[in-house]
């Protein structure tokens, strides 16, 4: 039930921001499962629901806006599913926990840049995310603040970000496998969290314009410091 609960609210936020769903999720999953399986399984949902709204908004995707992106996170994915099947629990745990502490600081601080030129950053970005990605579910920092130095339009940002969450999430899962971590228990839970995802989904959706969003956001990185800071503490 609590596994339930944390994916219906992971998924929720997906469906509002278009991102966030491996944060949210893995800020509490590592509390109920193993932070491998956790990982991989929200990948699995991240793959399937970024799939979704990149067919809805795929006319306002700009291929060549995220082709550095995407080379980038390729690059870098098999040293983050690498950390993932090496490293034990607790290093994962605390891991997961700085990276949920970073996101927040990045948030809280409004450290984001105004503008971002050249193929270096791209590839930056895309690097980072896909290391950060394979090792712990969360490629979105990266990139998100690498989009919003770009200047592209509200719907544009989100359509790019679609795009490129579904190869970036494809090729990890691939990765993960290559590596032996697409296990039975893994499919299992995706299967048993199926439906809670879907509604949290679609109830984020839906709720996209009738919710504060300023307030809930708030509200959204103050539970992933509190989560952030008590993985890190306890592993």
């Amino acid at each position: 039930m609590a596994g339930a609960c944390i994916v219906a609210a992971a998924s929720f936020v997906m469906g509002l921001a278009g991102f966030g769903i491996g944060l949210v999720s893995l800020a509490l999953l590592p509390f109920v499962m193993s932070p491998a399986t956790a990982v991989v399984l929200m990948t699995v949902y991240a793959l399937v629901f970024a799939l979704g709204l990149f067919v809805q908004l795929r006319r306002d995707v700009v291929p060549t806006a995220i082709g550095d992106l995407v080379i980038g996170s390729v690059a870098g994915m098999p040293l983050g599913v690498w950390v993932l099947a090496t490293l034990p629990a607790s290093a994962l745990n605390r891991l997961i926990g700085l990276m949920l502490l970073v996101a927040v600081a990045l948030e809280w601080r409004g450290l984001y840049p105004e503008q971002l030129t050249g193929r270096g950053w791209g590839l930056g970005a895309g690097v980072l995310a896909g290391i950060i990605g394979g090792a712990v579910g969360t490629p979105g920092p990266p990139v998100i603040l690498y989009a919003t130095a770009q200047g592209w339009s509200p719907r544009t940002m989100k359509a790019n970000l679609q795009a490129f969450f579904t190869v970036n999430q494809a090729v990890t899962l691939a990765g993960y496998w290559w590596a032996g971590l697409l296990t039975r228990e893994v499919w299992r839970f995706a299967a048993v969290f199926a439906l809670p995802a879907v509604l949290g989904l679609l109830g984020g959706v839906i709720l996209f314009n009738r919710i504060d969003h300023v307030r809930f956001r708030r509200i959204v990185f103050a539970l992933l410091f509190a989560s952030g800071l008590a993985l890190l503490v306890r592993g």
